[in-house]
């Protein structure tokens, strides 16, 4: 399930359908994303998961950079943590009084639109 998910987000990067991906290619959908990577950025990369260091990222690669990504993200028990921190009273809901009283702390001051 989760390998063709990231089968089909390869094939996103691989305009060409070459099987690799490349330094313009990951360019173009980056800045499709609102990113503006420069072209050593793009490298850099590229660079951190190219194995066979051959300049571009195929398919196992890119497995292995979803996987270092997974496992960097927040685990359940971080995001109920810092759900904790907002919920003040333990109702397990966010009011607008306690996310206006978090934000407040630290340093946003928002209009009632905005929360």
């Amino acid at each position: 399930e989760q390998v063709s998910e990231y089968k089909e987000a390869f094939s996103l990067f691989d305009k060409d359908g070459d099987g690799q991906i490349t330094t313009k290619e990951l360019g173009t959908v980056m800045r499709s994303l609102g990113q503006n990577p420069s072209e050593s950025e793009l490298q850099d990369m590229i660079n951190e998961v190219d194995a066979d260091n051959n300049g571009t990222i195929d398919f196992p690669e890119f497995l292995t950079m979803m996987a270092r990504k997974m496992k960097d993200t927040d685990s359940e028990e971080e995001i109920r943590e810092a759900f904790k921190v907002f919920d003040r009273d333990n109702n397990g809901f966010i009011s607008a009084a306690e996310l206006r009283h978090v934000m407040t702390s630290i340093g946003e001051k928002l209009t009632d639109d905005e929360v």
